[in-house]
């Protein structure tokens, strides 16, 4: 079972009553949660072949109404969601340089249903030589080297070339670059599910659209005649095609954006699940 969906269903165990609200929110906690595992990813910095480090201290920007209806519960969730970090960076081998927290943040240039994360490493006061604790994160948008004396090699001074230096505004043309995808032994199939139904992938490129020269058609007055292209590469992405409305890529507005298994598309006011899976 996966990390996200393990993360899930342990939420789902605290739906009586407070996580019952929670879950009314216009930002998921799933979603946050996946965002966290992608910002690990992109902030990986190799130090040697048996070491690889990721940030352990997130900021997640959320709109003022998303702040109000989490907020309340942040202590809890925070702590959910750092065990998600944890246990994700467990999977890829990731090492922390302290332990892991997540804060919530209000953003006022945010619209509800959007959010930020930003991260950086911080290394424990008590740290000393030794095998690090889990998942160590690169510097970040706001991101700084460990303290000198931690007990750790120090951190490089600049993110490493050709990535941008943070999220930036939720309305940026660009989204962080991913690392490279690992070798796959099989065939990748590639579909997208809406409103409950399934569409294959057959071909590198996929164009979601209100017309009828579209792949897939969306009768949905707030998409455009051809809105957004999936390309089915490595990794998959998804290119806004001069749409009117623009696309929003698991809580984010962008323009291109990378492509996980469960990525959530909103075109319009109709919701794209991006699946695939081996085999």
């Amino acid at each position: 079972m996966g990390v996200l969906k393990k993360f899930e269903q342990r939420l789902e165990g605290l739906v009586n009553g407070t996580f019952a609200k929670v879950f009314k929110s216009e930002v998921q906690p799933v979603e946050i949660a996946g965002a966290l595992q992608r910002e690990c990813d992109n902030n990986a910095t190799i130090w040697n072949r048996d070491r690889t480090v990721v940030p352990n201290d997130f900021i997640v920007e959320l709109s003022t109404p998303d702040y109000e209806r989490l907020s309340p519960y942040s202590g809890q969730l925070g702590e959910e969601l750092a065990g998600m970090v944890r246990e994700y960076a467990k999977q890829q081998r990731y090492t922390f340089m302290g332990s892991i927290k997540v804060h919530l943040e209000k953003a006022e240039d945010l619209d509800t249903g959007l959010y930020r994360v930003r991260s950086r490493t911080l290394a424990s006061s008590s740290s000393h030589p030794g095998p690090p604790q889990g998942p160590a994160a690169s510097p970040s948008g706001y991101g700084y080297p460990p303290a000198a004396g931690a007990g750790a090699p120090p951190m490089p001074s600049a993110p490493p070339p050709g990535r941008p230096g943070g999220y930036g505004h939720p309305h940026s043309a660009e989204s962080p670059r991913p690392p490279a995808a690992a070798p796959s032994s099989g065939t990748t199939r590639h579909w997208v599910e809406i409103n409950g139904t399934r569409h294959q992938i057959s071909r590198s490129t996929l164009v979601l659209g209100r017309s009828t020269e579209a792949d897939v058609r969306i009768d949905d007055p707030g998409v455009s005649r051809r809105h957004c292209e999936i390309r089915t590469g490595t990794p998959p992405t998804i290119q806004d095609l001069g749409s009117t409305n623009g696309i929003v890529v698991d809580g984010q507005h962008t323009t291109r954006a990378t492509l996980r298994d469960g990525s959530r598309i909103v075109v319009g006011s109709t919701t794209v699940i991006y699946r695939q899976a081996e085999g």
